[in-house]
Order: C-alpha cells, then sequence, then structure tokens
C-alpha cells in the first residue's frame, strides 16, 4: 500500500478499523489474481497475534489456494468520497479523493471441522449486533440436517496477519481553515459516505470548527458591538 506519512494510521487504529469495517476483498494468486469480497472478524492469540477468520463456497477457487504458505492480501475500505478544489478557503487547490483503506496481509490455512461452527457463531453474533433492538438470529434456529449441509458447502478460512497497514486520507496535511471548509462542504452532501467522513473530520479537529465558528461569528458581527 502507497501511504504518504500524512494519512499512515498505526497498528492500533487499522485493526480497530477492519474490526469494525467487518467486510473486505480477499485477494490471493493461483496463476493469476482471485478476488472475493466478504465478511470477516478479528481474533487474536495469547501473544496478541491478529487473525482474520472468514469462509467462502466450497467451488470457490480461493479454498483451494489456503496452502498456509503463500501470502494474501485482504482490503479494508470504508467511506470514500470526491472533493473539488472549489471547496478549499485556499487558492490554487487540485481535485482529490479522500478515504479510508486497511491492507491486511499473512498466511492462510483452512478452518478444522471443529473450528467452522464456533466461527459461523461468532460471525453471525458480530453482524446481528448490529440489528439491535432485534433479537439476535443463532444457528440454533436451523434443522441439524440443514445447519450441516450448509457447512459441508463452505471452506472456513483462517489469515495469521502478518503485515497491517492503513491509510486515512483526510486532509490531516491541510490547514485548519481548509479542513474544516472542506469537512463542512462534505457535511451538506447528499451522499451518506462524504456525510460520514466529515463528521470524521469534525472529531480529528474539533477545537479547529470552535475557532472557525468564533472568527465567522466575529467577522458577522457589526462594527462597535462587543
Amino acid at each position: 500500500m502507497y501511504t504518504p506519512p500524512p494519512f499512515k494510521t498505526d497498528r492500533t487504529a487499522a485493526l480497530a478499523f477492519a474490526a469494525a469495517r467487518g467486510f473486505g476483498t480477499v485477494c490471493a494468486w493461483g496463476g493469476r489474481p482471485v478476488a472475493s469480497s466478504l465478511p470477516f472478524c478479528l481474533e487474536y492469540s495469547s501473544d496478541g497475534t491478529p487473525s482474520a477468520m472468514f469462509h467462502v463456497a466450497r467451488g470457490n477457487a480461493l479454498a483451494t489456494l489456503a496452502d498456509g504458505k503463500s501470502n494474501w492480501l485482504m482490503a479494508v475500505n470504508g467511506a470514500d468520497t470526491y472533493i473539488s478544489p472549489d471547496w478549499y478557503a485556499s487558492p490554487d487547490q487540485v481535485p482529490t479523493w479522500l478515504y479510508q483503506a486497511v491492507h491486511l496481509t499473512g498466511t492462510v490455512r483452512a478452518m478444522t471441522e471443529h473450528e467452522l461452527g464456533p466461527h459461523l457463531d461468532a460471525l453471525s453474533a458480530k453482524f446481528e449486533s448490529w440489528l439491535a433492538p432485534k433479537p439476535i438470529w443463532s444457528s440454533t434456529k436451523m434443522t441439524a440436517g440443514r445447519l450441516d449441509a450448509m457447512k459441508k458447502a463452505i471452506v472456513g478460512l483462517v489469515m495469521s496477519v502478518d503485515e497491517i497497514e492503513g491509510s486515512f486520507k483526510l486532509n490531516q496535511h491541510k490547514s485548519d481553515v481548509d479542513h474544516t471548509a472542506v469537512a463542512t462542504a462534505l457535511a451538506s452532501q447528499p451522499d451518506p459516505a462524504a456525510q460520514q467522513l466529515a463528521r470524521t473530520m469534525r472529531q480529528m479537529r474539533p477545537q479547529a470548527f470552535v475557532n472557525t465558528t468564533t472568527q465567522l461569528n466575529a467577522m458577522a458581527m457589526p462594527e462597535g458591538r462587543l
């Protein structure tokens, strides 16, 4: 991953972002590039090593490539949005794109039969929790025969994460004035991704928004008033 220094995020933030997102594109090489978009969850061994747990259909080419030796890449992307030069307070800007992305790299092995059931339960529990207050669905609602048939149709995979790269391009290298101007413009866009990044940018520099609002109010105040 190409990551200019201002946009590089640390290991903890990158893993937290990936865990919260829970959905990525897994890429491997099998004589040609092979990739699938899929949900996953992160688990940690006793020594702190993260593992990405996911599964694919048994007919997926990825299922045959998990040899426990070759490196795979999981790309986890968040919200992204276009930035118009017109939104900056400063002149001579160029169009760009803001985004958040994390790449996880490591070897991948197939799960054992005993690992697959707990993985599926953990994965569904993670995403069912997003739907609260809906009662959580669990595999116990399925008949044993149907559940076993579904499990036989998939292959569980485990990536032992060796490398973690994160790039959060959110105008960190811009002045407070330009940072707040762009965030304010994004907040007014109808695109949910733009609005989400606007909130993230505000959280990055809360004081900048307070200062900018104060300055604008002072400029708008009639002369002679305190």
